[in-house]
Order: C-alpha cells, then sequence, then structure tokens
C-alpha cells in the first residue's frame, strides 16, 4: 500500500492581496502553522514595504522564516529549501499543516517540488560589473535571457537580480534546472494551491491603505 503523503497548503498572490490574513485564517481553523516564503520577510529589520506580519499577527499563529537573515548577508534559495524542509518536518512532527505563505515562486517550488538547484559560488567579477547597472537595466538583461525566472524576481532588487544573473552565466540555461518538465515536477508532498487574486484597481488602492 502507497503511504500517504503528508499534505501542504500554499498561498500565493501579490503583495497586499491578503495571503497573510488568509494563511492566519486557516492556521487557527485547521491547527495548522505558517511558514513564510517572502524573499524580504527573511531579512531581520525588512519590515516596511515587504508586508511583513505584524507581532500581533505572529500571536495569533505560529510563524516560521521570518527575520532568519542579515540584510548584508547573501540569502539564497538553497538555504531557504534547507531551513524551510527542517520547518515543514518540525510542524508535521507536531501533527499539524504546513502552511506556506508568500509571493516568492521560485522559493516555494525549490522547497516543494523536485528542483535540481545549481550550486553556483559567487563570481566577484561578474558581480562587480553588474552592481554598476540600474535595477532596470538588470531586469531587462534577466528578462532576455530568463523570462520565466524574472517575473519571479522584485524587478527593484538588485541583490536578486545579480544572483539570478550570476547563476545563469555559470550554468549557461535558464534556471531553474530542471529533472524534468516542470509542469511535471514531483513532490513528496500533497499540495493544495489557493491563490489570491484582485482586480488591479483595487490592488493598488489596497497597497496604499
Amino acid at each position: 500500500m502507497e503511504k500517504r503523503k503528508p499534505q501542504i497548503i500554499i498561498i500565493v498572490g501579490p503583495t497586499a492581496s491578503g495571503k497573510s490574513d488568509l494563511g492566519i485564517l486557516l492556521a487557527r481553523k485547521l491547527k495548522g502553522e505558517i511558514i513564510s516564503a517572502d524573499s524580504r520577510q527573511v531579512y531581520k529589520g525588512m519590515d516596511i514595504g515587504t508586508g511583513k506580519v505584524t507581532k500581533k499577527e505572529q500571536r495569533l499563529a505560529k510563524h516560521y522564516l521570518l527575520d532568519v537573515a542579515l540584510p548584508q548577508k547573501t540569502f539564497t534559495v538553497d538555504r531557504y529549501k534547507k531551513l524551510g524542509e527542517k520547518t515543514i518536518k518540525t510542524i508535521l512532527n507536531k501533527n499539524k499543516i504546513p502552511i506556506i505563505v508568500g509571493g516568492a515562486g521560485f522559493y516555494i517550488d525549490a522547497l516543494v517540488r523536485d528542483l535540481n538547484l545549481p550550486k553556483v559560488p559567487p563570481d566577484k567579477k561578474l558581480r562587480a560589473e553588474l552592481e554598476k547597472k540600474s535595477a532596470e537595466e538588470l531586469y531587462s538583461r534577466l528578462l532576455s535571457v530568463d523570462y520565466r525566472r524574472a517575473q519571479e524576481i522584485d524587478s527593484k532588487n538588485k541583490r536578486r537580480l545579480i544572483r539570478a544573473l550570476e547563476i545563469i552565466s555559470a550554468i549557461g540555461t535558464p534556471i531553474p534546472v530542471l529533472n524534468t518538465k516542470y509542469e511535471k515536477l514531483n513532490s513528496k508532498y500533497s499540495l493544495l494551491w489557493l491563490g489570491v487574486k484582485w482586480p488591479q484597481k483595487k490592488l493598488a488602492e489596497r497597497i496604499k491603505l
């Protein structure tokens, strides 16, 4: 008899869409705990403009992977995957449901799917060259070489744009390098995906609140 896969709920959507509120609601209703999957919320002190849940909200439901890195240090997807896998195991051992909440699609896919993540060390020479360019120039360059990855990255986040271009330069192909077609990647979990979406005008109003 095939072993039943552990269930994970994943909530995705743009900033200010209400992902965090839904995550907290489900965590309280279903005895779950929340794993943040936001590429900026992992950094300590990066609270403004990231939609990071408040301390009060964190008391409503247990949250993980917030404030786990220093802003001046590079935080890689591989590092997120290792921390996330450990966190999932911790939550499952409590007989609770892991609820992943965030807008960083690559982080989420790396955590729950069978991605073959490239191991690429920092290239100081290339980084120095890319640092001279604006975020707009870096984003345009990434769009031209890996459109899909560009759609998953904050177009104003120079650190992540440079890292993406660095990996592509090293491996010579778009990232991630997959074991099979992206849509058919296996997962050791039973995944329930929930997307939060608003009309563009309404979302813009929510962002201003």
